[in-house]
Protein backbone atom coordinates (compact mmCIF):
# COMPACT_ATOMS: atom_id res chain seq x y z
CA UNK A 1 0.00 0.00 0.00
CA UNK A 2 2.68 2.26 0.82
CA UNK A 3 4.61 1.61 -2.36
CA UNK A 4 1.19 2.53 -4.25
CA UNK A 5 1.22 5.73 -2.29
CA UNK A 6 4.46 6.56 -2.89
CA UNK A 7 4.12 6.19 -7.18
CA UNK A 8 0.80 7.87 -7.34
CA UNK A 9 2.20 10.59 -4.67
CA UNK A 10 5.40 11.21 -6.91
CA UNK A 11 3.44 10.85 -10.05
CA UNK A 12 1.31 13.72 -9.20
CA UNK A 13 4.57 15.42 -8.06
CA UNK A 14 5.94 15.10 -11.42
CA UNK A 15 2.91 16.09 -13.43
CA UNK A 16 2.96 19.37 -10.91
CA UNK A 17 6.69 20.38 -11.90
CA UNK A 18 5.48 19.95 -15.37
CA UNK A 19 2.77 22.17 -15.41
CA UNK A 20 5.10 24.46 -13.76
CA UNK A 21 7.53 24.84 -16.72
CA UNK A 22 4.33 24.80 -19.24
CA UNK A 23 3.59 28.11 -17.83
CA UNK A 24 6.99 29.40 -20.31
CA UNK A 25 7.83 26.73 -22.54
CA UNK A 26 6.20 24.01 -25.05
CA UNK A 27 5.35 20.73 -24.12
CA UNK A 28 7.95 18.20 -25.67
CA UNK A 29 5.58 15.11 -26.39
CA UNK A 30 2.46 13.92 -24.72
CA UNK A 31 1.09 10.68 -23.49
CA UNK A 32 -1.74 10.60 -25.63
CA UNK A 33 1.08 10.51 -28.55
CA UNK A 34 3.18 7.89 -26.91
CA UNK A 35 -0.05 6.38 -26.63
CA UNK A 36 -0.32 6.59 -30.60
CA UNK A 37 3.30 5.62 -31.05
CA UNK A 38 2.68 2.40 -29.33
CA UNK A 39 -0.81 1.51 -31.27
CA UNK A 40 0.87 1.88 -34.20
CA UNK A 41 3.60 0.07 -33.42
CA UNK A 42 2.18 -2.90 -31.81
CA UNK A 43 -0.31 -3.51 -34.85
CA UNK A 44 2.78 -2.82 -37.08
CA UNK A 45 2.07 0.25 -39.06
CA UNK A 46 4.10 3.01 -39.84
CA UNK A 47 2.94 6.25 -37.98
CA UNK A 48 4.02 10.30 -39.04
CA UNK A 49 3.60 12.04 -35.79
CA UNK A 50 3.53 16.06 -36.71
CA UNK A 51 3.52 17.95 -33.57
CA UNK A 52 5.00 21.98 -34.33
CA UNK A 53 3.65 23.65 -30.87
CA UNK A 54 3.38 27.49 -31.38
CA UNK A 55 2.95 30.65 -28.50
CA UNK A 56 -0.40 32.17 -27.85
CA UNK A 57 0.62 34.76 -30.71
CA UNK A 58 1.04 32.14 -33.19
CA UNK A 59 -2.60 31.12 -32.78
CA UNK A 60 -5.53 32.64 -34.52
CA UNK A 61 -7.57 34.83 -32.04
CA UNK A 62 -11.02 33.25 -34.42
CA UNK A 63 -9.55 29.60 -33.66
CA UNK A 64 -8.93 30.20 -29.92
CA UNK A 65 -12.71 31.64 -29.96
CA UNK A 66 -13.62 28.98 -31.91
CA UNK A 67 -12.75 25.99 -29.59
CA UNK A 68 -13.73 28.02 -26.78
CA UNK A 69 -17.72 28.02 -28.20
CA UNK A 70 -17.44 24.69 -29.41
CA UNK A 71 -15.70 22.90 -26.56
CA UNK A 72 -16.12 24.93 -23.38
CA UNK A 73 -18.52 27.99 -23.76
CA UNK A 74 -17.85 28.81 -19.85
CA UNK A 75 -13.94 28.42 -19.74
CA UNK A 76 -13.74 31.69 -18.27
CA UNK A 77 -15.58 31.43 -15.44
CA UNK A 78 -15.37 27.58 -13.97
CA UNK A 79 -12.88 26.41 -12.19
CA UNK A 80 -12.24 23.69 -14.30
CA UNK A 81 -15.23 21.53 -13.81
CA UNK A 82 -18.23 22.73 -15.48
CA UNK A 83 -20.89 21.92 -13.12
CA UNK A 84 -23.67 23.40 -15.23
CA UNK A 85 -22.87 20.82 -18.36
CA UNK A 86 -22.19 17.92 -16.53
CA UNK A 87 -25.72 18.38 -14.80
CA UNK A 88 -26.97 18.50 -17.71
CA UNK A 89 -25.39 15.97 -19.32
CA UNK A 90 -26.68 13.54 -16.71
CA UNK A 91 -30.36 14.88 -17.09
CA UNK A 92 -29.95 13.67 -20.85
CA UNK A 93 -28.89 10.38 -20.04
CA UNK A 94 -31.32 9.76 -17.69
CA UNK A 95 -33.89 11.08 -19.95
CA UNK A 96 -32.96 9.36 -22.97
CA UNK A 97 -31.22 6.48 -21.50
CA UNK A 98 -28.32 6.73 -23.54
CA UNK A 99 -25.00 6.49 -22.17
CA UNK A 100 -23.94 10.19 -20.72
CA UNK A 101 -22.18 12.58 -23.50
CA UNK A 102 -18.91 13.81 -22.58
CA UNK A 103 -18.70 17.17 -20.10
CA UNK A 104 -14.75 17.57 -20.29
CA UNK A 105 -13.42 21.07 -20.10
CA UNK A 106 -10.59 22.19 -21.68
CA UNK A 107 -8.37 22.27 -18.72
CA UNK A 108 -9.91 18.46 -18.28
CA UNK A 109 -8.69 17.76 -21.92
CA UNK A 110 -5.47 18.98 -21.81
CA UNK A 111 -4.18 17.43 -18.49
CA UNK A 112 -5.71 14.20 -20.28
CA UNK A 113 -3.44 15.14 -23.35
CA UNK A 114 -0.37 15.83 -21.30
CA UNK A 115 -0.62 13.15 -18.90
CA UNK A 116 -3.23 10.33 -19.60
CA UNK A 117 -4.52 8.99 -21.84
CA UNK A 118 -7.31 8.41 -24.37
CA UNK A 119 -8.71 5.08 -22.89
CA UNK A 120 -11.74 5.50 -20.64
CA UNK A 121 -11.45 4.41 -17.57
CA UNK A 122 -11.96 5.20 -13.72
CA UNK A 123 -8.17 5.11 -12.78
CA UNK A 124 -7.62 8.40 -15.80
CA UNK A 125 -10.94 9.93 -14.08
CA UNK A 126 -9.50 9.35 -10.45
CA UNK A 127 -6.10 11.24 -11.94
CA UNK A 128 -7.80 13.96 -13.93
CA UNK A 129 -9.42 15.23 -11.03
CA UNK A 130 -6.51 16.29 -8.98
CA UNK A 131 -4.55 17.10 -12.51
CA UNK A 132 -7.23 19.69 -13.51
CA UNK A 133 -7.58 21.49 -10.45
CA UNK A 134 -3.65 21.56 -10.10
CA UNK A 135 -3.71 23.24 -13.84
CA UNK A 136 -6.19 25.98 -12.91
CA UNK A 137 -4.32 26.80 -10.04
CA UNK A 138 -0.77 26.80 -11.89
CA UNK A 139 -2.00 28.01 -15.21
CA UNK A 140 -3.32 31.00 -16.45
CA UNK A 141 -6.56 30.32 -18.44
CA UNK A 142 -5.08 31.83 -21.71
CA UNK A 143 -2.11 29.57 -21.07
CA UNK A 144 -4.43 27.32 -20.47
CA UNK A 145 -5.97 27.68 -24.04
CA UNK A 146 -2.72 27.69 -25.87
CA UNK A 147 -1.68 24.78 -24.53
CA UNK A 148 -4.66 22.46 -25.73
CA UNK A 149 -4.67 23.79 -28.99
CA UNK A 150 -1.03 22.83 -28.93
CA UNK A 151 -1.17 19.70 -28.00
CA UNK A 152 -4.74 18.33 -28.81
CA UNK A 153 -5.84 15.63 -31.68
CA UNK A 154 -6.32 16.79 -35.09
CA UNK A 155 -6.09 14.04 -37.53
CA UNK A 156 -3.74 10.92 -37.38
CA UNK A 157 -0.45 11.66 -36.46
CA UNK A 158 -1.48 15.24 -36.22
CA UNK A 159 -1.38 17.28 -32.83
CA UNK A 160 -1.47 20.92 -32.35
CA UNK A 161 -3.11 24.01 -33.83
CA UNK A 162 0.09 24.66 -36.16
CA UNK A 163 0.14 21.43 -37.10
CA UNK A 164 -3.40 20.89 -38.50
CA UNK A 165 -3.34 24.41 -40.20
CA UNK A 166 -0.26 22.83 -42.30
CA UNK A 167 -2.01 19.17 -42.74
CA UNK A 168 -5.95 20.55 -43.60
CA UNK A 169 -5.02 24.07 -45.14
CA UNK A 170 -1.49 24.35 -46.11
CA UNK A 171 -1.15 27.68 -44.14
CA UNK A 172 -0.23 28.21 -40.57
CA UNK A 173 -2.05 28.52 -37.56
CA UNK A 174 -2.18 32.84 -37.09
CA UNK A 175 -3.52 32.79 -40.78
CA UNK A 176 -6.34 30.47 -40.66
CA UNK A 177 -9.95 32.08 -41.90
CA UNK A 178 -13.00 32.32 -39.55
CA UNK A 179 -14.53 29.21 -41.35
CA UNK A 180 -11.19 27.27 -41.41
CA UNK A 181 -11.09 28.29 -37.38
CA UNK A 182 -14.74 26.53 -37.08
CA UNK A 183 -14.39 23.82 -39.08
CA UNK A 184 -10.92 22.48 -37.11
CA UNK A 185 -12.82 23.23 -33.92
CA UNK A 186 -15.53 20.86 -35.38
CA UNK A 187 -13.51 18.13 -35.77
CA UNK A 188 -12.20 18.10 -31.92
CA UNK A 189 -14.92 15.34 -30.73
CA UNK A 190 -13.53 12.94 -33.13
CA UNK A 191 -10.37 13.72 -34.69
CA UNK A 192 -9.64 10.60 -36.07
CA UNK A 193 -13.26 10.08 -37.88
CA UNK A 194 -14.22 13.93 -39.27
CA UNK A 195 -12.34 16.20 -40.82
CA UNK A 196 -12.49 19.90 -41.93
CA UNK A 197 -14.28 19.60 -44.87
CA UNK A 198 -17.54 17.31 -43.70
CA UNK A 199 -17.85 19.75 -41.29
CA UNK A 200 -19.74 22.41 -42.90
CA UNK A 201 -23.11 22.19 -40.80
CA UNK A 202 -21.16 22.06 -37.70
CA UNK A 203 -19.29 24.83 -38.24
CA UNK A 204 -22.35 26.81 -39.13
CA UNK A 205 -23.39 26.01 -35.40
CA UNK A 206 -19.75 26.96 -34.21
CA UNK A 207 -19.82 30.36 -36.05
CA UNK A 208 -23.53 31.13 -34.92
CA UNK A 209 -22.28 30.40 -30.95
CA UNK A 210 -18.96 32.54 -31.52
CA UNK A 211 -20.89 35.47 -32.81
CA UNK A 212 -23.78 35.04 -29.66
CA UNK A 213 -20.24 35.10 -27.25
CA UNK A 214 -19.44 38.36 -28.85
CA UNK A 215 -16.83 37.12 -31.14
Amino acid sequence: MRAVVAVVGGYLVACTLLLVAYRWVEPPATTVQVQRLVEAAVAGEPYELRYHPVPQSGQDDDLRHAVVASEDARFYTHGGFDWDELRAAREAAERTGRPMRGASTLTQQLVKNLFLTTHRSVVRKAFEVPLTLLAELILPKDRILTLYLDVAEWGPGVFGAEAAARHHYGTSADALTREQSARLAAVLPAPLARRPQDMGRTSSRILTRMRQMGW
